[in-house]
């Protein structure tokens, strides 16, 4: 069994990158700019914006964070947002999910100009990536492809089952996976929470990619021996033996499942660590795009 480490790899890519900053500030060149949009005070969202913050410091990017009071109006938010589109400073920008409820996140998430659309939640960045064209794949399942390729797992006419059919992570994996090019060409089942003995199918998948958000769903009877298992799951258990009072775990029964795994990721320091590299990487591509289309 081998760890697929992706706060290894994510270290590896956030070098590549601070390096070509570096060439960026020795040529005069403006480096990428990255701007999040946090609304409320959701203890998760600050502990994730905060990293982002942090990475974009490690690597040599501009970062604006825009901390927005809990009771911003709608109306104030899209002005916000229209701002960041207008802003030719800031080369690509979020929007944290989630927002308060009294906001329409799809709204928002329509008004992003998709060519600053790093998170790749955008309909044209989602019709895009589904047609294999020059997109903004969103960061999780770009962070999975590429976890894949740097560990060259075997993927050609393998049957990967997913476990999850969210806009952010299963459908975008589902579809990353089946297309040609390397970590991918594999054969795709797409299953859910209603999908009936959902055990029949991940028995017999050689890749699982579970993303469903229910604490150690996948157990070792549901993996056969030697399957790839990536888990996308990582939820809060309260616990108050811990000083915290929570602990971290994913979708998977890491204990049992790992010691029938070949590759499998861990949780934490697999999938996240994935996610804010590749946003970093949306980033450079937002950046170097701007530049060809000021040229």
């Amino acid at each position: 069994m081998e760890i697929l480490d992706g706060k290894k790899i994510s270290n590896q890519i956030k070098d590549e990158i601070a390096i070509e900053v570096a060439d960026m500030k020795r040529r005069g060149e403006k480096v990428p700019h990255l701007a999040a949009v946090l609304v409320g005070t959701d203890g998760a969202s600050l502990t994730y914006v905060g990293s982002k913050v942090r990475s974009c410091k490690k690597i040599g990017f501009e970062s604006t964070l825009i901390h927005l009071p809990e009771e911003t109006t709608e109306e104030a938010l899209l002005k916000q947002v229209e701002d960041l589109n207008t802003n030719p400073d800031i080369d690509g920008y979020i929007v944290q999910l989630p927002l308060p409820k009294h906001i329409d996140e799809e709204k928002v998430l329509m008004a992003v100009d998709p060519d600053k659309d790093v998170d790749g939640f955008h309909p044209t960045n989602f019709g895009k990536m589904a047609l294999d064209m020059e997109s903004f794949i969103s960061a999780t399942p770009f962070g999975i492809m590429e976890l894949l390729r740097r560990y060259n797992v075997d993927t050609e006419g393998k049957h990967t089952v997913v476990i999850g059919r969210s806009h952010i992570v299963g459908r975008p994996i589902s579809i990353l996976m089946s297309q040609k090019g390397k970590a991918a060409n594999a054969t795709v089942t797409l299953t859910h929470s209603r999908t009936k003995n959902i055990e029949s199918f991940t028995q017999k998948a050689d890749i699982i990619v579970s993303a469903l958000g229910v604490p150690n769903f996948l157990k070792a009877e549901m993996v056969k021996d030697g399957a790839v298992v990536i888990d996308v799951g990582i939820t809060r258990v309260p616990d108050e033996t811990r000083e915290r009072g929570y602990y971290i775990t994913g979708d998977v029964d890491f204990e049992n499942v790992s010691k029938k795994a070949s590759f499998i990721t861990p949780v934490p320091g697999g999938v996240g660590p994935m996610t804010i590299a590749m946003l970093l990487k949306n980033t450079l591509l937002a950046r170097e795009r701007h530049k060809v289309k000021n040229t």
